[in-house]
């Protein structure tokens, strides 16, 4: 895999994204310049981020001063759980564009096929007082329906990132008129999610990889009390690799994934890490090293998201992938 490969739309979709989960406004400012200096061009957000309007900051200086073009980049973000309802759907795409600064973007996910009740008041995540998540039945495929007609707007281009909506069986698949081009999952080598790449292949779905790194870093409330879990970064056989090859076990996985035909989401708040996890396109692994990646995986999910969504009914993490 190249630096770029394309989508079943004809699209070209750079395989490297630069991942902004858990980065506010603020950091924003600064890390994203960081990463576009360093090549990305690919930008991975969300509306439950909260940091679509300093993105949105940022390609507007680069876009003005010269240093980019729109279509130099592209934009993926993401539809929130509250905003899954069909009459929410169209104001809260616009209000991502608003945010972006952008007449479009590249790619609409729909970040969660659990949908959360929306209260009005722009609470992205409502929690009642015992902690739980307000959830509200909207099956997917109605949200789905609404994101065709922006894209034939030329809004968007939209697919969801939940497992489950592919599967019992093919279910946004027998109802769209315009076909998902991009699936986005947890994949990495302790899950590497083989089942569900050849599912996906055969639909022309491209594969996305999110905490590719493993999250072991991740916060704790999306822990879910996980003790003594396997540091994936830690394991010897990775770094026994990357000496070979004179890179670190971050590259090494990312690489992994990328030569598996994944496209990679990958997120760091440092420059030295935003500049590893981008110097991926100049090696290339072995068969026997490929095969011993192969070997780690035990099928550990970080992200669960069992107490927040556990017990609703599109609980995606039922079905064998």
């Amino acid at each position: 895999m190249g630096d770029r490969v394309k989508m079943s739309d004809g699209r070209d979709v750079p395989v490297l994204a630069f991942g902004t989960s858990m980065v506010s406004d603020l950091q924003m400012r600064k890390v994203l310049g960081q990463a576009l200096d360093v090549g990305y061009r690919h930008i991975d957000t969300a509306q439950v981020y909260g940091n679509e309007k300093g993105i949105g900051d940022v390609l507007r200086e680069y876009f003005s001063q010269g240093k980019l073009k729109r279509d130099d980049v592209f934009v993926t973000t993401k539809l929130g759980a509250t905003k899954m309802l069909k009459d929410d759907v169209r104001p809260a795409v616009e209000e991502s564009l608003r945010n972006l600064q952008l007449d479009y973007v590249d790619l609409m996910l729909i970040h969660n096929p659990c949908a959360s009740k929306n209260r009005g008041d722009g609470t992205l995540v409502p929690m009642d007082d015992h902690g739980n998540v307000g959830m509200d039945n909207v099956y997917f495929t109605e949200t789905w329906k609404e994101l065709e007609k922006l894209v034939r707007e030329g809004k968007i281009t939209a697919w969801e990132s939940a497992t489950s909506t592919l599967c019992k069986p093919d279910t946004v698949l027998s109802v769209a008129t315009i076909r998902p081009v991009l699936n986005q999952v947890e994949c990495h080598a302790y899950l590497p999610q083989l089942e569900l790449l050849e599912f996906c292949k055969k639909r022309k779905v491209l594969l996305e990889a999110y905490a590719p790194l493993g999250s072991a870093g991740r916060p704790e409330e999306f822990k879910e009390g996980a003790k003594d879990e396997p540091v994936l970064l830690e394991e010897p056989v990775l770094k026994q690799i990357g000496d070979k090859y004179g890179k670190t076990p971050a590259q090494v996985l990312i690489r992994n994934l990328l030569q598996r035909g994944i496209l990679v989401t990958a997120k760091s708040g440092t420059l030295s890490r935003i500049k590893e996890n981008f110097q991926v396109f100049d090696f290339m692994l072995s068969a026997e090293d490929m095969a011993a990646i192969g070997n780690l995986r035990n099928d550990h999910r970080y992200f669960t998201f069992r107490k927040l969504f556990g017990s609703h009914p599109q609980y995606p993490f039922r079905i064998p992938f």
